[in-house]
């Protein structure tokens, strides 16, 4: 038989088979990927969920509210068909009972509850999830707990996703909470539950919760996020179910600039003459010309014109007499 020498700490030398060397190996590898389980290896894609990403809140036999619950999204039952306590609940979408649109949904459930339930490789972590900080990737639970905080870090990635395999239940303790650090989008967050979920008083909790059995949120929960039960109930007790956001990177713009460059002028200069100049060009004499003739012409006649009759006429012009030839009245003679 072959045997391993292995040093002791203090110096001595054991003898081992190489079938121990091996378990010493294996578990050492485990150990390994335990103290390392607060990161998967890749990066995994999100869980496509179809028409199911339309509903905040999807069931399977029914959905029961007590209060004045606000589901920002659609409401839907199948193959169930009824959901009552709205009013006084409020639907922001539209209601889809055991109708065409709903069923569609359901099977776009299973189909991302498989995906989700499917994706490899996986981290292991212990059952209570509080207190813990998680980068993007996929985590294996047998049963979940949430006491406390978990903190979801994205590391600075916008898209990064974050699913977990629970193979039975997943339960929050009063006032827990799921929070975010650098920039981690809550739509990109799954919770594939292997039977319910319970979500506890006053808890703030975050992302799509795909459970093949039924969905529980006590009173004054939140979730931002989708409550998509497979087979089972979905019961709320004065809940805001919000839509999950879906940040955007914030390095490179998401859109076309709208604007002209701001230094680029916005209207016609303004500093165009707004007239005729005002004033002389200075070069010009300021006085009357120099070259003006200073006196009278000199060409002016001296004299009367020649032509002009130099003597008064020397008679009188004659008339001649002419007879009057009208009716009677007098022989006077009438100068012509």
């Amino acid at each position: 038989m072959t045997v391993i020498p292995v040093r002791h700490r203090r110096g001595r030398r054991r003898l081992v088979t190489p079938a121990l060397a091996a378990i010493f190996a294996a578990g050492t590898a485990a150990a390994v990927l335990i103290v390392s389980g607060t990161g998967a290896s890749a990066q995994p894609a999100p869980v496509g969920l179809g028409t199911a990403a339309n509903f905040s809140v999807l069931a399977g036999s029914t959905v029961t509210n007590t209060g004045p619950s606000f589901l920002a999204q659609s409401l839907g039952v199948s193959p169930g068909n009824t959901a009552t306590g709205f009013p006084p609940g409020t639907v922001a979408g539209e209601i889809h009972l055991a109708d065409a649109v709903a069923l569609q949904a359901k099977n776009d459930l299973t189909t991302a509850y498989n995906d989700a339930a499917g994706r490899t490789p996986f981290t292991v972590l212990p059952a209570e999830l509080g207190g813990t900080t998680l980068v993007p990737g996929v985590y294996r639970i047998g049963a979940a707990q949430l006491t406390g905080t978990l903190t979801l870090n994205s590391q600075n990635n916008p898209a990064a996703v974050f699913i977990f395999q629970i193979d039975s239940t997943l339960v929050t303790a009063s006032n827990s909470s799921v929070v975010f650090i650098n920039g981690a989008s809550p739509c990109n967050v799954y919770w594939q539950v292997g039977s319910s979920a319970t979500i506890g008083t006053g808890t703030r909790f975050v992302g799509n919760i795909l459970a093949l059995a039924s969905i529980t949120m006590n009173t004054g929960a939140t979730l931002q996020g989708r409550a998509l039960a497979r087979t089972g109930a979905v019961t709320l007790d004065n809940n805001t179910i919000n839509a999950p956001v879906c940040l955007q990177p914030t390095g490179t713009p998401t859109t076309t600039p709208t604007g002209t460059p701001t230094g680029q002028p916005t209207v016609t200069p303004t500093g165009t003459p707004t007239g005729t100049p005002t004033g002389t060009p200075t070069g010009t004499p300021t006085g009357t010309p120099t070259g003006q003739p200073t006196g009278t012409p000199t060409g002016q006649p001296t004299g009367t014109p020649t032509g002009q009759p130099t003597g008064t006429p020397t008679g009188k012009p004659t008339r001649t007499a002419l007879p009057v030839t009208g009716e009677s009245g007098g022989g006077t003679l009438v100068p012509y």
